[in-house]
């Protein structure tokens, strides 16, 4: 069986998140609050966090800038001395994750997920932000990424485009839990798709948290091996990646789930951006 690699987020956090996060913090600065629904400063969690409401009533959270940890595949880093880049693989641009591309065979088992993605414009009253690339990618139900704990598989990694609506869906299944991290998705957001496969640099890098609730119940089945076990030894709040978030920010990373563990999951999130 493949083996969980250690996603060392804490080791290697501000390093990889500090360029991400001064741009961040570059854009914010020039932050225009002249729009229809005010864009606003929160505070929570000795962090600050952008929100702003739509004409319906809504709310977008301008989400932080976080690690890619250790196993992006995204060109930035090297397995075993070599480039790691799917994201010029042909076939990486698709909805349903689940099958390994470039000739590999594997394909993701576990409980079902449909991810719907909201893209939003914080700085402009949350409009949806069309025509946007996200790369998603996660763990397996052993709790293994592809590529880096597996090289004979490349799934659970793909890039959608965002419609009029700046909706993204993906076709996944719920990941496993592994040692020191809360269960979680990765995520980078880039302008186009031509910039996504062309290893521009993202226009936020950031993470998705899972319920509890309906991580012990996935975790019961057998597929997930020892993450039950794994999750009784972590807290959200104490996760190295997460806790670092503002209360506002952490309930706009948490994603909502319907279903139920055995037909699967509807999970619906929003990523705000300051564009």
């Amino acid at each position: 069986m493949p083996q969980a690699p250690r996603d060392d987020h804490e080791a290697e956090g501000l390093t990889a998140d500090l360029p991400h996060l001064m741009r961040r913090r570059w854009v914010l600065a020039g932050l225009g609050l002249g729009v229809a629904g005010a864009a606003f400063w929160t505070f929570g969690g000795g962090a600050r966090s952008a929100s702003a409401t739509a004409a319906d009533g809504s709310v977008c959270v301008a989400l932080p800038a976080q690690t890619a940890g250790p196993f992006p595949a995204d060109g930035t880093n090297t397995r075993a001395g070599q480039t790691v880049n799917l994201l010029t693989e042909a076939g990486v641009i698709r909805q349903d994750i689940r099958p390994s591309i470039g000739g590999l065979s594997p394909v993701a088992d576990g409980v079902p997920m449909e991810m719907e993605i909201t893209l939003a414009d914080v700085g402009r009253a949350c409009a949806p932000l069309a025509g946007h690339a996200i790369y998603l990618w996660q763990c397996d139900a052993e709790a293994v990424y592809s590529i880096y704990g597996a090289a004979d598989r490349n799934y659970l990694r793909g890039v959608g485009i965002s419609d009029a609506a700046g909706k993204v869906r993906f076709t996944t299944v719920f990941p496993g839990c592994y040692p020191g991290r809360w269960p979680h998705f990765h995520f980078e957001v880039f302008a186009s798709a031509d910039q996504a496969v062309t290893g521009d640099a993202a226009l936020l890098t950031g993470q998705f948290a899972l319920p509890e609730e309906a991580c012990r119940a996935v975790y019961a089945d057998a597929r997930y091996g020892q993450s039950l076990a794994t999750l009784e030894r972590l807290s959200l709040e104490r996760d190295g990646v997460f806790r670092r978030s503002s209360a506002e920010e952490l309930a706009a990373q948490m994603l909502a789930l319907q279903g139920d563990s055995v037909s699967g999951y509807r999970a619906v999130g929003q990523v705000g951006l300051v564009v």
